[in-house]
C-alpha cells in the first residue's frame, strides 16, 4: 500500500488546513510495518518442531516405520540411539522449514495474533511520537496520527496538554474513518478525513492565536 506523491500533498493540504484553526501541530506518519515479527515466527517454528516430538511420543511406531522407509527393511531393527538420531533429525528440519515458510510476510501477519500486532503498533506509535511530536510544541498540544499499512492498524497519540482535556474516545470517530478508508485501499483519504476530525477538536480546546508559530512542518513522513 504505496503513498504516492499526490497523497503526500493531500495531506499536507489537510494538515495545514486543520492547523489554521487551531494551535495544536498534528503529525502523520505511515509506516509500511511496525515491527518484523521474527519472535512470531521463532515461536511457531518451535510448536511445529514440539508437534513432531508429541508424534513420535504418541506412535514410535511411525518413527521406526520412517527409519526402515529410509535405510531398508533388511537390517537389524533399529537401535534406540539410531531412532533418536532420526527423531532429532526430523525435528530439526522441519523447525528450519517452518521458519523459512515463515519467511513470507503475509503468512507471518496472518500468523500473529492480534493483540501482539496491536502492541507491537502501540508502542511503535509512542516511539515516533517521542522523537517526533512530544514537547517539540511551546503549549504541548502536538498530536501523531501513525497508521501501519501492514497490519492495518492505527493509533493516536497526544500531547500532554492535549491528554488532559480530551480521552482516548475522543478520536474514536477519527480512527474508524482511517481505518475504514485504508481497507477500502485509500489510506490517504482516511488520514485526511482523521486530520479533519482532530483538527475540530484541538480548535475547541486549542483556537488559532497570532502569536503561535507552525512548530512542526506540514507534510506527511512516510517510513
Amino acid at each position: 500500500m504505496q503513498m504516492t506523491e499526490a497523497d503526500h500533498d493531500k495531506v499536507s493540504k489537510a494538515i495545514a488546513a486543520a492547523e489554521s484553526t487551531t494551535d495544536g501541530e498534528i503529525v502523520a506518519v505511515v509506516s509500511q510495518l511496525s515491527d518484523s515479527y521474527h519472535d512470531v515466527a521463532l515461536h511457531w517454528a518451535v510448536a511445529v518442531m514440539i508437534l513432531v516430538l508429541a508424534w513420535a511420543a504418541w506412535r514410535p511406531d511411525w518413527l521406526t516405520w520412517w527409519f526402515d522407509q529410509l535405510f531398508g527393511g533388511w537390517r537389524p531393527e533399529p537401535t534406540l540411539g539410531e531412532l533418536l538420531t532420526l527423531l532429532m533429525v526430523w525435528a530439526v528440519l522441519k523447525f528450519t522449514a517452518s521458519l523459512l515458510i515463515l519467511k513470507w510476510m503475509p503468512l507471518r501477519l496472518a500468523l500473529t495474533p492480534g493483540a501482539t500486532k496491536h502492541r507491537r503498533v502501540r508502542r511503535r506509535a509512542v516511539a515516533i511520537y517521542k522523537a517526533a511530536a512530544e514537547r517539540r510544541t511551546e503549549n504541548r498540544a502536538g498530536i501523531l496520527i501513525y497508521l501501519s499499512t501492514g497490519e492495518r492498524r492505527a493509533e493516536i497519540v497526544a500531547d500532554e496538554a492535549i491528554t488532559k482535556v480530551t480521552t482516548p474516545e475522543t478520536w474514536g470517530e477519527a480512527m474508524a474513518t482511517l481505518l475504514a478508508d485504508v481497507r477500502d485501499g485509500r489510506p490517504a483519504d482516511g488520514i485526511c478525513a482523521a486530520i479533519q476530525q482532530i483538527g475540530i477538536v484541538l480548535a475547541e480546546h486549542f483556537p488559532k492565536t497570532s502569536a503561535n508559530p507552525n512548530e512542526i512542518p506540514d507534510k506527511l513522513i512516510e517510513l
